[in-house]
């Protein structure tokens, strides 16, 4: 794949670049090198290798969720959360209406 002087300038265009002659005639062939590579990149067998999402092991550092894990703060105080609430309704938070 080739990208012509053209295409260059078209580009440069849609990215509002400014560009003027000798700039583009200077771009084309970095470009053109460019694409090369990443056609070269395209010609590597990767069929035995495994996708990743990182390339470092990486473990979640959070605690386990669980219930009545601090006797201050765990559940069963629901009343208590809820004293403090201006509005309770069927043991949630009430809140107004948003939409009508």
């Amino acid at each position: 794949m080739s990208i012509t002087r053209e295409e260059v300038a078209k580009i440069a265009s849609l990215a509002r670049i400014r560009m003027d002659d000798a700039e583009l005639d200077r771009m084309v062939p970095e470009l053109n090198n460019i694409l090369g590579w990443v056609e070269q990149l395209g010609e590597v067998d990767t069929s035995s290798v495994e996708p990743m999402t990182a390339v470092i092991p990486q473990a979640m550092r959070l605690r386990d969720d669980v219930v009545d894990a601090d006797p201050l703060t765990a559940g069963g105080r629901r009343e208590d959360v809820l004293a403090n609430a201006p509005a309770a309704e069927h043991g949630f938070f009430g809140v107004p209406k948003v939409i009508e």
